[in-house]
């Protein structure tokens, strides 16, 4: 099983951004996925999840500014990042619980998004 994070990029302060997680693999079942997020010098942490539901959950620095949402048929999610600030910026990484073998957590490889004029 794998993950593939992608849509990064530099953009400017009050932009959006989309970023896409493709799981891939001998699949049976998905359940939780999250974002994180890890700033230049800090520790990693959440942004937003969505469950099997679709129940939302959002961290309060981005609540109202991005969406979590996923195509389930193409095992993909989404975090669509509107209304960007510097403070966004980060290495972006997600986070899958997937039924292969068996029940365990899986990490993109991480996409680096920069906010800044």
């Amino acid at each position: 099983v794998q993950l593939q994070a992608s849509g990064g990029g530099l953009v400017q302060p009050g932009g959006y951004l989309r970023l896409s997680c493709v799981a891939s693999g001998s699949i049976v079942n998905i359940n939780a996925k999250q974002w994180y997020r890890q700033p230049p010098g800090k520790q990693r942490e959440f942004v937003a999840s969505i469950t099997a539901g679709p129940t939302t959950n959002y961290a309060d620095s981005v609540q109202g500014r991005f969406t979590i949402f996923k195509d389930k048929s193409k095992n993909t999610m989404f975090l669509q990042m509107d209304s960007l600030k510097p403070e966004d910026t980060a290495v972006y990484y997600c986070n899958v619980q997937i039924l292969s073998s068996d029940w365990s957590l899986y990490w993109g490889q991480g996409t680096l998004v920069t906010v800044s004029s």
